[in-house]
């Protein structure tokens, strides 16, 4: 439907295709972000097993962890892309803040 949409409004040339690919990430990453955080997840059930722990546990430990990731990741892409900083800049920053929040409001695993 992107495409389509781009072509009705006579952009579906080479300038189209960054709003294309962008909208393929968007999707992409939207998916393994939902794919991680859900408890009903094969992915999630299946690293449960492999490690030994309670799948409650194994969900509860990676949750806080994911939707901090997400959380940056929304704010990065959408705050300071229509701000208009470079994507190095935003880099920068998304790594900056993952960093302070696992290393701040992350608790260490005895």
């Amino acid at each position: 439907t992107t495409w389509a949409l781009l072509q009705s409004e006579g952009i579906a040339g080479p300038e189209g295709m960054e709003i294309f690919y962008n909208v393929i990430a968007v999707v992409l990453a939207g998916s393994v972000l939902g794919d991680h955080c859900s408890p009903i997840s094969d992915t999630t059930i299946l690293s449960s097993m492999a490690s030994g722990c309670h799948h409650i546990d194994h969900v509860s430990t990676q949750l806080p962890y994911a939707l901090s990731v997400g959380t940056v990741s929304v704010l990065l892409g959408g705050l300071f892309v229509h701000v208009g900083l470079p994507f190095y800049v935003n880099y920068a920053i998304g790594i900056a803040l993952v960093y302070g929040i696992a290393r701040y409001v992350g608790r260490r695993v005895s």
